[in-house]
């Protein structure tokens, strides 16, 4: 490894804390600013914030590895994934920025739920927050991983012996960084950190793709027709109808990200919402078609100079020190950690905001300071930030798996609540619940009988789609047969 990519990254770490004090002086007084920036972020942060904190080292790590091991047909995932992306700016955005405010300027979605259905206003802010907080440590845990995978591969031989390996020296890294600018400087310093990440991430998958295929090596890109498999640049080869529905409605889980969606309560006013989408969705497109171009160039590179990538998902890693110098190998290691670190600070926000605003508050201290209330929420990013790297601990853990598992746990559990509570006026607090609780339990039985893997005898089926139709299901059925006493109970 050489000393320039370590000092590279080194500066990139005192960027990501210098941002996080410069948060801490600005906006960490009250609950509001640590939580939502004040909710006066322009278009340009909250649309990239968004997309970094969205996209995470699933980007450059678990995306173009499937793409490498399987081909273009995996691109699906990235197709539905903007379909999704598109639909969650127009719907949700400018709905979620003006309602949040106007129930009781809530700062949580458990809250935003609490204040639109406020007769089960308690039970909706305990079951969300509790499903925030079990899905957003196995998210977390993804990212982790990620980390874990970067300086095992990169860093061999080089982290100082302090015994443990590579990979659990680099969870403790990865976490640590995050946690100093997240804990300093909450919302503002998380939402600052993921603009410059987010365009530091989209200059890399920019870079890379062109550089292998028209670099040294990469024959110009016509090694891409020579991969030995069959069908490799096909969008449908091997595509079966339910691997079709599994990849394309990946882009269902959008409406019910809490990571993702808050970035909408913070923009600082509705109407720079249709700036901001196009910020984003810009953004996106450019980034997902790097990612994939990276993943199908890899595997082309790989098979014309013979080179051997035992894990997929490492392949960006491999390529990065293969191909460039090393102050650009830092600088390309920098985006794949911001591309992790984007995602786990964002997590960690939102879970720690959770268990302060709807547990502390609610239950332990409903009378605390807001300097008290930040505080605590330091704390609770900690405790989530830990029991991540629990669950991240196995080397063997596979990035786009655990991403998927959580990914599905919220677009379920949140989609079509969030969706419906914005839009539909006869939704009832009853109806509101059933559809919490039905997504998140059919995704949990889902994977737990291992429908997600193997389906009627075929290959699986992703297990957002069943979780995601059950809980529409639930709230449609559950308000149409309380309707009539939620109106009473609202008469009173």
């Amino acid at each position: 490894m050489n000393t320039l990519t370590l000092a590279t990254l080194a500066l990139y770490f005192l960027a990501m804390i210098g941002i996080g004090l410069y948060a801490w002086r600005k906006s960490t007084d009250t609950s509001e600013g640590y939580l939502l920036a004040g909710r006066n972020l322009p278009p340009s942060v909250a649309a990239l914030s968004a997309g970094a904190s969205d996209m995470s080292g699933w980007l450059l790590l678990g995306l173009p590895g499937a793409l490498y091991a399987a081909g273009l047909v995996e691109a699906w995932i990235g197709i539905g994934l903007f379909a999704g992306a598109v639909l969650n700016w127009v719907i949700v955005a400018p709905r979620l920025r003006e309602q949040t405010e106007r129930y009781g300027n809530a700062l949580t979605i458990p809250e935003f739920l609490a204040n639109r259905f406020p007769d089960k206003g308690v039970a909706l802010r305990v079951v969300s927050a509790l499903i925030v907080v079990v899905f957003f440590t196995v998210y977390t845990a993804a990212g982790l991983v990620g980390g874990g995978k970067l300086f095992e591969t990169a860093f061999a031989g080089v982290l100082p012996n302090v015994g443990m390996s590579d990979y659990a020296l680099g969870i403790w890294i990865t976490a640590g960084i995050v946690l100093a600018y997240t804990m300093v400087g909450g919302f503002l310093a998380v939402s600052l950190t993921d603009f410059v990440q987010g365009i530091i991430m989209m200059l890399a998958l920019v870079i890379m793709p062109v550089v292998v295929m028209f670099g040294s090596g990469g024959d110009a890109g016509g090694s891409l027709s020579e991969v030995p498999i069959d069908g490799f640049l096909s969008l449908t080869n091997g595509l079966t109808a339910i691997g079709f529905i599994s990849a394309v409605t990946w882009g269902l889980g959008y409406f019910g990200q809490p990571h993702i969606i808050v970035r909408f309560m913070a923009i600082d006013t509705v109407e720079k919402v249709a700036a901001a989408r196009n910020i984003g969705l810009s953004w996106m497109g450019v980034s997902l078609l790097g990612a994939v171009g990276m993943g199908l160039a890899g595997r082309a590179y790989a098979e014309r100079n013979g080179i051997v990538v035992e894990d997929p998902e490492t392949i960006f890693i491999v390529l990065s020190e293969l191909l460039f110098h090393p102050a650009i190998t830092g600088f390309l290691f920098a985006a794949l950690l911001a591309a992790i670190m984007s995602t786990i600070s964002s997590q960690l926000l939102v879970s720690s905001s959770s268990l302060t605003e709807d547990f502390y508050r609610l239950f332990l201290r409903k009378q605390a300071s807001e300097r008290e209330a930040v505080n605590v929420g330091r704390i609770c990013v900690a405790l989530v930030a830990l029991a991540a790297i629990v669950l991240a601990s196995d080397p063997d853990s596979q990035v786009l798996g655990l991403v998927a598992n959580a990914w599905a746990g919220f677009g379920a559990a949140f989609g079509p609540l969030i969706l419906l509570a914005l839009t539909w006026r006869g939704m009832t607090g009853s109806g509101a619940l059933a559809g919490l609780v039905t997504g998140a339990l059919i995704v949990g039985l889902w994977i737990g009988l291992g429908w997600n893997q193997s389906f009627l005898g075929g290959p699986g089926l992703y297990e957002i789609v069943p979780g995601f139709l059950g809980a529409l299901i639930a709230i449609v059925t559950v308000s149409k047969a309380t309707a009539h006493d939620a109106h009473a109970q609202l008469a009173e």
